[in-house]
């Protein structure tokens, strides 16, 4: 199964040219390649699929998919090799 995840990026950098970050997907942290969503910031959400952010979302939008994403706890870990904490566990 694919899944495109919702993140908040946390930070920007530049690895051998190439526009990455840190996404936080609720308390898991992956680095992600930003080069397909040049206006993503520091704050914005964005989806990302197998390591590439591919459009920005809202905050309440990547919340209410989080939420759902919880809900289907082994599709996630298999995604991303860990289960989501719960939203209380997020910080």
């Amino acid at each position: 199964m694919c899944l495109g995840i919702p993140g908040r990026v946390v930070d920007i950098h530049d690895s051998a040219g190439l526009r990455m970050g840190t996404a936080d997907f609720g308390g898991v942290r992956r680095e992600v390649c930003l080069a397909y969503t040049p206006e993503a910031d520091v704050g914005t959400y964005v989806v990302v699929h197998v390591g590439f952010a591919i459009t920005e979302v809202d905050e309440a939008e990547a919340e209410r998919t989080l939420d759902v994403l919880r809900a289907m706890a082994d599709a996630v870990e298999g995604e991303l090799g860990e289960p989501l904490p719960d939203r209380t566990d997020a910080g």
